[in-house]
């Protein structure tokens, strides 16, 4: 490979992330900061690699991801949403393993937006009768 990249886009909650797989030795780099600083959370940091080490390209690529939007944990889903796809465009033959893993859904459960008249998207203000 000669420094071959491949580029995805992942979204989930409000959070959007544009990833570049390229050839490498397994750095990750989010943000221009290092994986590890940017996402302080052990479990945040594995759902991120899930993708990487099921198909085996964990010490394969480098990744640089640019990530904006929402907190840490819907930053965290479209990361690995968006490096599911980028390892697509590089191996077609990657999908149903992916896909079975549930990494190629875009997670499209958003927040619900608050009605007025009530204190929140389905809470009531107090009912009283007198």
């Amino acid at each position: 490979m000669a420094n071959i990249r491949y580029t995805a886009t992942g979204k989930r909650k409000t959070s959007v992330a544009r990833v570049i797989l390229q050839s490498g030795t397994g750095l990750i780099t989010v943000n221009s900061r290092p994986f590890d600083a940017y996402f302080p959370r052990e479990t945040l940091r594995m759902i991120i690699k899930q993708p990487l080490e099921l198909t085996g390209m964990y010490d394969k690529f480098d990744t640089l991801v640019n990530v904006f939007g929402g907190g840490l944990a819907g930053q965290a889903g479209a990361v690995r949403h968006g490096i599911s796809r980028a390892l697509i465009n590089m191996d077609l033959d990657l999908k149903p393993k992916l896909k079975k893993e549930g990494f190629l859904t875009r997670d499209s459960r958003e927040k619900e937006r608050k009605k007025y008249g009530q204190k929140g998207a389905r809470k009531r203000f107090q009912f009283s009768k007198r």
